[in-house]
């Protein structure tokens, strides 16, 4: 009866390839598993951003600073400038009129009506904030705010016109009525504008704005003056 050939063992250039593909696709499955989680967590909410975040900066070895101190906020808030924060808008028709004590306006009046559209811009001129002004304790912050103010009135001249002009038949038509008009146009503007609140709106608005800027720079708790 033959005897059974003989099983010689595996080769070292056998184990070496296969060594190598072992570790080729123990690879693939860890970038596979790597690349799903990083992704995982980019897609995932803010927190699972703030970990990646975290993670990201433990390897690079950087830390986000910001800084708070008081001459940084003044700074800051400064370069606002005029910050305006509200416009009030006002479409309204405009009379003016001189006449004639003793002869009636047909014969010696100048009557001229205008349909006049104008805007009120009201903010606050954060330039002139002083250090002293804003306090800084920790994570809080106390600000006075300057006062509101009104920066222009004007009347948009596209959209503001005569509707109608009567002259008396004794007299010219008078070239400075259509200026006095246009001039007693803003000043009710104006007056209008300060009657509905425009300065508390530009202030409570300018508090909002200044309340996310600082938010922004690490504050949690926000008092104003």
């Amino acid at each position: 009866m033959p005897s059974d050939p003989a099983v010689s063992p595996p080769s070292k250039s056998a184990r070496s390839r296969a060594a190598v593909a072992l570790a080729l696709i123990l690879g693939v499955f860890l970038g596979v598993m790597c690349v799903g989680s990083i992704g995982w967590l980019m897609l995932s909410r803010t927190s699972g951003r703030a970990l990646l975040n975290r993670m990201w900066s433990g390897v690079t070895g950087r830390t986000l600073t910001i800084d708070v101190s008081q001459p940084t906020v003044v700074d800051r808030i400064q370069r606002l400038q005029r910050l305006e924060t509200v416009v009030y808008t006002m479409d309204k028709l405009v009379t003016g009129a001189k006449e004639n004590p003793f002869l009636p306006n047909f014969l010696a009046g100048d009557r001229l009506l205008m349909l006049v559209h104008g805007e009120v811009v009201a903010g606050i001129d954060f330039s002139n904030l002083k250090p002293g002004d804003v306090t800084v304790v920790g994570k809080q912050i106390h600000l006075r705010l300057p006062a509101p103010q009104i920066f222009s009135t004007r009347l948009d001249s596209a959209k503001t016109r005569v509707y109608s002009r009567q002259t008396g038949l004794l007299v010219p038509t008078d070239p400075d009525l259509e200026t006095q008009v246009r001039q007693e146009a803003e000043r009710q503007l104006h007056e209008a504008a300060m009657a509905d609140g425009i300065l508390r709106t530009a202030q409570q608005n300018a508090a909002s704005t200044i309340s996310s800027l600082l938010q922004g720079l690490g504050f949690e708790k926000i008092d104003f003056d």
